[in-house]
């Protein structure tokens, strides 16, 4: 059975997308050919049919990778047979995505292909000068790369390193398509990059255990299924939100449905409730009945068990096909023209040019509390990270450990703020506004940091996961070695952490970097990201009790938040007194009527950074304060119970030698 299933589950997978391709095209209207510039028809079928066989390489290469991280036993067989899958995904990856280029070439031109030098020097403009052809070399080069790096890399670490590659494969593919032109270009961006990842995993995940049936076996088996199941259960939720989102974007009103692209949609998401349907009765029927760890320990596993194994692989290839229905449709969608028009604005007002969207109204002070942008990456990060947050502290009471309240409270706090920032007022209006622009930052790498510090959210995972015994990683043995390892030792001690907070607002706001977070949509999630993290070190290294390096003396963190204060004080008059614009070629050309000048508004964002960024930095000098007072304290009771166990033992010995000091100074005094 585990040849055939090995056959089977794939070639399942790619008829039925190919069927669901073609299916799509026919109802879209994607590859009829043009009143001008017919490509023909080899192009315009074999343009889906190659984004096809893209999206399925990169699912198998994403999810095997994440399989043999979070499931596998790296000394086991079926561990290197996982990277041997992945790098064959990464290299149909890599072709498919020359293909697809190639066709895009075509499509877009509308030339006809030659041998001539004529054809040779577009293909070199369109690769090098055209943005669509720049972002399928980036993404071809960097899949071609994962393949070699697949053979390449062994080691665990290093291979997540890989996947951290391979993810960034899917950037210029979300940024394509109908996200390009969106008006809404951020939430398309996000929402289609979200879908492309988590759809990969989900889809490659269960194509590798396939077709890593033969090396897994028994209870192994069991627990790398079980495994997935946790991480299918999490894409499924992100691809449903995702796919809302972009369909939302794309359709606009209910009416749309009815449209072609509509119905295409109705039909991905019918599919995705089917799947939804398969993840649930794998949870709560199948996989439990399986053979389990400890189970069979003669090589005997019931006949029960056996066929409850056997109707999980049927199942995972019905799956497969439905899986293949929404890989399908999507491609065809990608052709297919959207009710709502996705084409980049051609003119309008300054603001449009710029951003892609239109001034948003005058800020009032109901502003900050109705106005919102909602940034759908940030928002899954937060409520993922609440929900988890809640589920370790409830696996810690089950079995009677404490947690305490104000812990959570404060990680929950800062959570909820940091959502806040990236989705509310501040994000709203800071590509218009400095000061608000400014207003975020603060609370990113300020407010926010100081809330999720003490949660202490790494000594909540380390007491709550369970630790794998079976040589695997798991989320547990993931954290141990982030924790431990060199880069975050260094990164963690609090000089370093200091000088990175400090020195990354001169970086970013007297460097190219701000216009970038401004322009590109992928600049503005690495600043948010920049802006935590630099953060959270740095008030990690004041007041953390997360596991870590040692940390410097109280008075020693004293000093350097005092140093980091005026340094950020300094910063912040430097705007004020500042005469020119920060990226005068976007604050300054955004054509705004209201509201202060741009100049203006740039003096009150300096104000920003140097009056209300100084108030959290007041916190935690008080509560480094605090905790040196405490420790004092703690220092006195333990010398004092160590003295009472011993009886005033050292006190004793202490006056003894002052005695005999005495004495022999008397006896010298006697013999003068």
């Amino acid at each position: 059975m585990t040849r055939s299933l090995r056959i089977l589950g794939p070639s399942v997978l790619l008829a039925v997308a190919l069927l669901a391709v073609f299916t799509g095209l026919a109802i879209g209207g994607g590859a009829d050919a043009p009143a001008i510039g017919d490509p023909g028809e080899i192009v315009r079928f074999g343009l889906p049919i190659t984004k096809l066989l893209v999206n399925l390489g990169a699912a198998l290469t994403l999810g095997t990778i994440v399989i043999a991280l979070f499931a596998l036993d790296a000394t086991r067989p079926a561990y290197e047979r996982a990277l041997d899958v992945a790098a064959a995904g990464a290299g149909v990856y890599t072709v498919a995505s020359a293909a697809t280029a190639f066709y895009t070439f075509m499509n877009i031109t509308g030339t006809q292909f030659s041998f001539g030098n004529d054809f040779g020097q577009k293909l070199a403009v369109f690769f090098t000068d055209v943005e669509v052809g720049q972002a399928w070399l980036i993404t071809t080069l960097i899949a071609a790369a994962v393949t070699v790096l697949c053979f390449a890399v062994r080691n665990q670490t290093g291979l997540f390193f890989v996947g951290v590659l391979a993810l960034a494969s899917l950037i210029p593919m979300a940024e394509q398509g109908h996200a390009a032109g969106a008006a809404n270009h951020a939430q398309a961006v996000n929402g289609l990059g979200l879908h492309l990842l988590f759809a990969a995993v989900w889809l490659g995940g269960l194509l590798a255990l396939i077709l890593l049936k033969r090396e897994l076996d028994g209870a192994e088996l069991t627990q790398a299924l079980s495994r997935y199941s946790s991480i299918a259960l999490i894409c499924f939720i992100v691809v449903a939100v995702s796919g809302y989102v972009s369909a939302q974007l794309r359709i606009g009103a209910w009416a749309e449905l009815l449209t072609p692209y509509g119905l295409l949609v109705l039909l991905k998401v019918a599919a995705l409730v089917v799947l939804g349907m398969f993840g649930a009765m794998y949870r709560r029927w199948v996989i439990r009945r399986m053979p389990q760890p400890g189970a069979g320990s003669h090589g005997t596993v019931s006949r029960a068990a056996r066929s409850r194994t056997q109707l999980f692989w049927m199942l995972a290839v019905a799956e497969l096909g439905f899986m293949g229905v929404a890989s399908g449709v999507a491609a065809a969608l990608a052709r297919t023209a959207t009710p709502v028009p996705q084409e980049a604005p051609q003119e309008g007002t300054p603001a449009v040019l710029l951003t892609g969207d239109p001034l948003p109204p005058p800020v009032q002070p109901s502003t900050f509390i109705t106005g919102w942008d909602i940034d759908l990456i940030w928002m899954l990060v937060c409520g993922f990270g609440i929900f988890f947050y809640l589920a370790g502290v409830w696996r810690l009471r089950k079995r009677g450990d404490h947690w305490p309240v104000l812990r959570t409270v404060s990680w929950i706090a800062g959570l909820l703020l940091l959502f806040y920032f990236t989705s509310g007022a501040t994000n709203l209006y800071q590509r218009y506004l400095f000061s608000l622009h400014m207003l975020g930052h603060m609370g990113l790498t300020m407010a926010v940091p100081v809330l999720l510090v003490p949660g202490a959210p790494f000594t909540l995972a380390l007491r709550a996961l369970h630790k794998r015994t079976d040589g695997s990683r798991g989320p547990r043995e993931w954290v141990l070695t982030f924790v431990h390892s060199k880069v975050s030792t260094f990164l963690s001690h609090g000089v370093i952490a200091a000088v990175l907070f400090a020195g990354s607002l001169w970086v970013f706001y007297y460097s190219p970097l701000l216009r970038w977070a401004m322009e590109e949509h992928i600049g503005h999630e690495w600043m948010i990201a920049h802006f935590v993290i630099t953060g959270y070190l740095f008030v990690n290294a004041l007041i953390g009790i997360d596991p870590g390096p040692p940390r410097l003396g109280h008075p020693m963190r004293l000093m350097l938040l005092l140093a980091t204060m005026a340094t950020h004080a300094f910063f912040g008059l430097s705007i004020m007194m500042s005469t020119g614009l920060f990226a005068a070629d976007w604050f300054g050309a955004m054509g705004r009527t209201w509201g202060p000048t741009p100049l203006e508004d740039q003096y009150i964002g300096g104000g920003i950074a140097w009056s209300v960024g100084e108030i959290p930095t007041i916190i935690l000098a008080i509560i480094v304060a605090v905790q040196w007072a405490k420790s004092d304290t703690r220092e006195q009771k333990r010398l004092d119970r160590a003295e009472a166990r011993s009886d005033d033992a050292k006190l004793r010995a202490y006056n003894e030698q002052l005695a005999k000091l005495a004495e022999q100074d008397g006896a010298s005094k006697d013999r003068v």
